[in-house]
């Protein structure tokens, strides 16, 4: 048993490592000593937190190429989205809900990227240059779907292949809660289609639900 001890505030303890540590691809059996895949995760943490680029991390962490190769790895076989899956089911479960939601809400973010981030676009409706974050999360704010466009995209657009991913993820969803930027039969009716799922448009006064989604 291996166990690593706290350096850093974003540092794991043994018990939240324990909670995703069965999901991990094991280690290679071939080859030199293997770094310990909480260590690795210790680092992309320590990033996340502090916001520094790969080759800044500090020194008692493994090499910054390791913990991007391991990043990028577990990205392309689809391990966070497994990790991500199982700490909701537990977050959920721990407030007394059952692990799969039934309904979910729909928003975006437009961010500011650099020059040199990828590509991106112009968001006119909220003047930022960048990236947009397409989100799905349960009741509880939890995250169940997220998708990156470009900001210039709009939230009509995205809809349907975002509830189609939900679907996928969770065909427990009944309801798909989205405001008025995803309003009227263009945006509704194609993501009604995608996730079988009713698309009721949020509003002040309260949900407002087309008809024809809801057939």
């Amino acid at each position: 048993y291996h166990v690593i001890r706290a350096r850093y505030a974003s540092d794991m303890s043994e018990a939240e490592f324990a909670l995703i540590a069965p999901l991990l691809p094991p280690a290679r059996r071939r080859g030199r000593k293997p770094t310990h895949p909480q260590s690795i995760l210790n680092a992309l943490f320590y990033m996340i937190r502090c916001a520094c680029p790969w080759r800044y991390l500090p020194k008692d962490f493994p090499p910054f190429t390791t913990v991007q190769n391991r990043f990028y790895a577990w990205r392309d076989s689809g391990v966070w989205e497994q990790i991500v899956a199982v700490l909701v089911m537990e977050a959920r479960e721990a407030e007394g809900r059952q692990a799969a939601p039934t309904a979910v809400v729909v928003d975006s973010q437009s961010v500011k990227t650099t020059e040199a981030g990828g590509p991106r676009g112009f968001d006119a409706g909220k003047k930022v240059k960048g990236r947009k974050r397409h989100l799905a999360v349960d009741t509880l704010g939890l995250p169940i779907e997220c998708q990156i466009t470009v900001a210039s995209t709009q939230d009509r657009d995205a809809l349907a292949p975002l509830l189609k991913a939900v679907r996928r993820k969770s065909p427990w969803v009944k309801m798909s809660f989205v405001d008025g930027g995803s309003h009227g039969d263009a945006a509704q009716r194609p993501a009604f289609d995608a996730s079988r799922t009713a698309v009721p448009v949020v509003k002040r006064a309260g949900p407002e639900i087309n008809s024809l989604v809801v057939m």
